[in-house]
């Protein structure tokens, strides 16, 4: 992994507040390699995966795009591969893959 931080990050600071208690923040953390993501990410996406298999979409889609950089950045798609993500029947997780492939893919149109 790069020291490079992942974009949307200040972004995901709003977004992550969802799952939290009134009055709660998460901090944005430096990782070894110099570069910050925003905690809490993979539980509002957790979150979010939830909401879209109950049908919410709209707001919910943008969210979940936003935080693909970050889960790519932590791991998350070297644990499971986007392609894994996309396989069987879950709708959110699905998307989600979709999005990181699709993140991925332009990555490598720009390198």
């Amino acid at each position: 992994m790069t020291s490079v931080t992942p974009e949307n990050t200040a972004e995901l600071a709003a977004v992550n507040q969802k799952i939290l208690a009134e009055g709660q923040s998460l901090p944005t953390v430096q990782l070894k390699d110099g570069s910050r993501v925003q905690t809490g990410t993979v539980a509002t996406m957790l979150y979010n995966v939830e909401q879209y298999n109950n049908g919410v979409r709209g707001e919910i889609e943008k969210e979940l795009e936003l935080s693909v950089p970050t889960l790519l950045k932590v791991g998350l798609f070297d644990l499971f591969s986007p392609e894994e993500w996309i396989a069987g029947d879950n709708a959110g997780r699905r998307f989600v893959g979709l999005k990181a492939k699709d993140y991925l893919a332009r990555q490598t149109d720009n390198s």
